[in-house]
């Protein structure tokens, strides 16, 4: 599943940045193929078990592909993965999907640790 992959290398990239430091949210932008939300959402929390990033609140950022349709001209989000193969209107080839497909950590959220309470 491309979800699962994904969610544990967005919670491996945010352990390492946080450096033994609880983390308490992350923001992540995901371009390109469409994805479920929710599933990704699942798949960060169940992968963040056990580490410093348990429970954290996640943000994510969907920027979906857009497709061009050269025949009927009917230009849109990439909404699932027929639209990148056909057009959804008149189902016809001759399309350009553009965008960008890259999955960003754009940041994460550390708790402070006090330097008295050290």
């Amino acid at each position: 599943m491309h979800e699962t992959g994904l969610s544990q290398a967005i919670v491996d990239a945010a352990v390492r940045r946080a450096a033994g430091r609880r983390v308490t949210g992350l923001r992540v932008r995901i371009g390109g193929h469409p994805v479920d939300p929710d599933v990704v959402t699942q798949g960060i929390q169940l992968a963040a078990a056990g580490t410093v990033a348990a429970d954290t609140a996640v943000d994510l950022v969907l920027e979906p592909m857009t497709v061009a349709c050269h025949e009927c001209g009917r230009s849109g989000p990439v909404d699932d993965h027929l639209a990148m193969v056909a057009c959804p209107r008149c189902a016809g080839v001759d399309i350009a999907v553009t965008g960008s497909d890259d999955v960003v950590l754009e940041s994460i959220t550390v708790e402070n640790i006090e330097v008295g309470a050290l």
